[in-house]
């Protein structure tokens, strides 16, 4: 059996007089951090003073050990890179990289001593040297931001976004060690699942890299109690496992998610076992409809069958410095998404192909996983020595990605074929290469040749063919953007796309996590250090004007933060549960609805449900009741409100749902109950009876619906038109063992109260986010991480309630 030496510990990161250890998985700026040479750059203004970091070469040191083994190889692995590097051992060079996204192996056997220490010398070149000599070399390209990312395979946001920093690392960002074998060793295991029948199969396709002793191997493999082997002359294999009566991996709300161990064993002539691979397999088929209909051409998946109505997320990196996500992190944010309801996490192109252990937490919660290959935003240049890189990556991606059931597709850029069509980017290329061909011709043959059992889309957004535009919401998927950038999110309304993979409005971060991350700061929205965490063109203009169409703008001082930070955020909420609404009303010729974004990989304004500190925003709260598998909305159908019922559960749903006729001042006008039947997975309307319709022109009336606990509003006229009384209302706390509950009862309407807890303590967390009483209604807020003691605790809850006020 191969051994393993990990080279995680005796590092030093060197440049000019900089001498500190080093932690490997890391970077440069982890490092520096550490050793408190820098700031922490994601505190007030720090960003800029640490830019140079990104500029400078930098070089890591160590010692490997005496080469005390009797295998016939050793082998020095890099699982990642970050990205142009020269690796040396002995003082002699053994390799060059260039990718962040792959990694690279170098047979050192002959190069470590066999009695003393090896010195071992990794020295990384700036990434923007690199980039700025491969544009140099093949020719400026357009790009959306003033950054040259496209010219390097590197995270391309860590050259900053419209929600990042620029942290531009360098490092080992993934593990380092030394493989000793013998014989021969598992290069790549590629198991194709499919299911025939009830049968679940596991072609195991594998490939060897073996020493020049030759002979016969074996491989033997086994998932779940089902074993298979074969014997093989040669560097390539292929086994199958078949599982009779195997049970089937489903999507969260559809079924279950078991998982089925599986072991691929490399065995010598004399049955020695030389290597082993381990993962975990489900049994599943997953399909993408993309027929034409007389609405367009569908974007539609289906796992086992069973087409799924999307219930997304955008995933950006967690953190700006990636080796610092950790498997409970990624296990934290990952719950967090399937506890909203969320069915479906799109891994965004701007980032990276994330650990393994973020797809094995979507295997077992049930997470389908969306794929991006990382491009984004820009015009690629399909020239060397990009191209080759590519190519090499998606292969080691698309095969390491191979054993996740949650993984449904890949996609293969992030705006790009929308970008040439509409950017202006294609009179500036002149006939020059943009990625046209990665998208429509390498990446789709890399995916057919080493993964045909999942889907390829060509991009996001993108309708399927040069024959509609890229961006045409009947046609494959749309991304909603002139809404947030232009207009109003009541704008939502006017579409229907087939599929909506990117849509979304701002918000600031939580009140702690502003506190936390601009120490001594007097808040507002224009002050420097909210400046600087806002990093959308015109972000704090888009967010106001937002506002306006709805509320009176607070002023832009430290007096009315407070005020504009609650409005903020509802009007986030409120944009998001518009359009989701309203798409999922028309399931299935809607199919999918991807937020844009579930996470922040830094404390920032921007379109995150869950901020950098990862404390959740209102949005988080209001998608839970939006992704949930019933959802109670009031629509207008043929030009007047509709009740409906959208099921998404496997049951029939017969809701009896009351509906009132109220007043601002909290009178009944009128009352009726209504049924609607909707069955399993599917959507059913019924019309509001004529005289329980608000009158529309008063902005004293409003519709109340009810059934069971869900419950739909809807008011006919926006809120600054809306005569909401001055807000009234009782507060009371109740300790419990290691809670708080906070309840409030309302005297009058209180529309979309909310507490923000973090007001009452940085640790502290709600368990609930808006809620709208009508008078005499109470809520129990429960409150984690607040003691609640002493005479204030009722002052201090008053403090942090926020809720709709009249307009002035």
């Amino acid at each position: 059996m191969k051994d393993v030496t990990p080279l995680t510990e005796g590092w030093t990161l060197r440049h000019e007089r900089t001498d500190v250890p080093a932690v490997v998985p890391g970077c440069v700026h982890t490092d520096l951090l550490a050793a408190g040479l820098i700031e922490d750059p994601f505190l007030s203004r720090n960003e800029t003073a640490v830019a140079w970091v990104g500029r400078t070469d930098w070089r890591y040191d160590t010692v490997l050990g005496p080469r005390d083994t009797a295998h016939e190889r050793t082998d020095l692995v890099f699982d990642g890179l970050d990205t142009v590097a020269a690796v040396s051992v002995g003082g002699r060079r053994v390799g060059n990289t260039r990718n962040m996204h792959r990694g690279y192996r170098f047979d050192v056997t002959d190069l470590l001593d066999p009695a003393a220490g090896t010195p071992l010398c990794v020295e990384f070149t700036s990434a923007y040297t690199e980039a700025e000599a491969v544009r140099a070399q093949v020719g400026d390209r357009p790009n959306a931001y003033p950054e040259p990312f496209q010219y390097i395979r590197k995270m391309a946001c860590s050259f900053g976004w419209d929600w990042g920093p620029t942290l531009v690392t360098a490092g080992m960002w993934k593990p380092v060690r030394l493989e000793h074998w013998s014989t021969a060793r598992l290069a790549t295991v590629r198991p194709l699942v499919t299911v025939d029948g009830s049968t679940g199969r596991a072609e195991l396709r594998v490939d060897v890299e073996r020493t020049p002793a030759g002979g016969v191997l074996t491989v033997r493999a086994r998932v779940g109690d089902h074993t298979a082997s074969a014997d093989f002359d040669g560097s390539r294999a292929t086994l199958t496992v078949e599982v009779p009566d195997a049970a089937l991996w489903w999507p969260r709300g559809y079924g279950e998610q078991p998982l089925y161990g599986a072991q691929l064993e490399l065995l010598d002539a004399t049955g020695a076992v030389l290597d082993r691979w381990e993962r975990r397999l489900g049994f599943r088929t997953v399909t993408l409809d993309t027929g034409a209909d007389a609405h367009g051409t569908a974007f539609t998946l289906a796992v086992n069958g069973e087409p799924v109505f999307a219930r997304g997320v955008n995933w950006i990196p967690d953190d700006v410095f990636p080796s610092r996500i950790s498997p409970d992190r990624y296990r934290t944010r990952l719950t967090r998404a399937a506890d909203a309801g969320v069915n479906l996490v799109r891994v965004w192109g701007g980032g990276i192909y994330e650990s393994d252990d973020f797809y094995d937490v979507c295997d077992e919660l049930g997470l389908l996983v969306w794929q991006d290959f990382p491009f984004a935003c820009a015009a690629y240049p399909e020239e060397q020595p990009l191209r080759s890189e590519i190519e090499a990556e998606a292969r080691e991606n698309v095969t390491r990605l191979m054993p996740h059931a949650s993984l449904v597709l890949w996609n293969g850029n992030n705006e790009n074929l929308w970008g040439f069509r509409d950017w202006d980017w294609e009179p500036a290329l002149d006939g020059d290469s943009w990625g046209e061909g990665y998208y429509l011709g390498l990446l789709p043959r890399v995916v057919a040749e080493t993964d045909p059992t999942r889907p390829y889309w060509a991009g996001s957004p993108w309708s399927g063919s040069w024959d509609h535009h890229p961006n045409d919401p009947a046609h494959g998927t749309a991304h909603s953007w002139d809404v947030w950038n232009r207009t109003d999110y009541t704008d939502y309304l006017d579409t229907v796309p087939r599929f909506v993979a990117e849509f979304g409005w701002q918000a600031p971060p939580a009140h702690a996590t502003l506190r936390r991350a601009l120490p001594g700061e007097e808040l507002s929205a224009t002050s420097p250090g909210m400046l600087h965490h806002q990093k959308a063109h015109d972000g704090n203009g888009k967010l106001e004007r937002g506002l306006a169409h709805h509320f009176a703008v607070p002023g832009a001082g430290p007096a009315n933060f407070d005020r504009w930070h609650y409005l903020t955020q509802l009007n986030q909420a409120r944009a998001i549960a518009t359009g989701i609404e309203h798409w999922r009303s028309h399931w299935p010729l809607c199919a999918g609805t991807v937020l844009w974004q579930l996470n922040d990989c830094w404390p920032v304004t921007s379109w995150a449900a869950i901020d950098g500190d990862g404390r959740l925003k209102p949005l988080y709260f209001t998608l839970r009741r939006l992704y949930a598998d019933r959802l109670l909305t009031v629509q207008t159908r043929d030009g007047r409100p509709a009740v409906v019922a959208d099921n998404q559960s496997a049951t029939p749903w017969d809701a009896a749902v009351t509906l009132r006729r109220m007043t601002a001042d909290g009178r009944t006008l009128a009352e009726s109950t209504v049924p609607v039947r909707a069955g399993a997975r599917s959507v059913a309307l019924a019309t509001v009876p004529a005289e329980l319709l608000p009158d529309a022109g008063s902005g004293k009336e409003f519709l109340v619906a009810d059934a069971g606990e869900l419950r739909a509003l809807h008011f006919p006229v926006r809120d600054h038109a809306f005569a909401y009384p001055a807000p009234r209302y009782d507060v009371e706390t109740v300790l419990r063992d290691d809670t708080v509950d906070v309840v409030v009862t309302a005297r009058t309407l209180l529309r979309d109260l909310l507490l923000q807890a973090d007001r009452l303590a940085p640790t502290a967390a709600a368990d609930r986010g808006t809620v709208t009483l009508l008078p005499g209604e109470s809520v129990t807020i429960r409150v984690r991480g607040w003691d609640g003691a002493g005479v204030g605790s009722v002052a201090a809850v008053r403090a942090a309630l926020f809720m709709v006020e009249p307009s002035a």
